[in-house]
């Protein structure tokens, strides 16, 4: 199953904030990282290995989201695997955090926010590619 035939609503608005989310995780993170000192100094206790993965997986959320737009169920897996992603970084962040590592406390924030937006956006699309099985093969 290459395309999600009947994909409704849901399916698309997962997709552009998916989209939106990468774009703007793309232009964050690049400032964060690729910014002149300013940028740099303002991004404080930041840690590299959270901020290299938000980066680098900003351009995975806009694929994720453009396939999702187009109805491709590798988009599905795809918008599954961000989801795992970001939770094993998260939990990596957590034994950061627990070692006393520094850190700043928005990044909490960011990484619990985008671990639910991508949870959503793969429960979104995984019951849209369940529903559209279903239809095709009913038991």
């Amino acid at each position: 199953m290459s395309r999600i035939e009947q994909s409704g609503w849901g399916l698309k608005a997962a997709g552009t904030i998916g989209m939106v989310f990468g774009l703007l995780t793309i232009f964050s993170g690049g400032t964060a990282l690729f910014g002149g000192e300013a940028a740099r100094a303002a991004v404080g206790n930041a840690v590299p290995f959270v901020l290299w993965f938000n980066f680098v997986a900003g351009f995975a959320y806009v694929l994720a989201g453009l396939g999702l737009v187009l109805n491709r169920s590798w988009a599905v897996w795809l918008s599954i695997a961000i989801a795992v992603a970001t939770l094993l970084v998260l939990a990596a962040f957590g034994l950061h955090v627990a070692g006393g590592g520094l850190y700043e406390m928005r990044t909490v924030g960011a990484m619990l926010l985008r671990a639910a937006v991508w949870a959503c956006i793969a429960i979104v699309s995984w019951r849209t590619m369940r529903r559209q099985s279903e239809v095709l093969s009913p038991r």
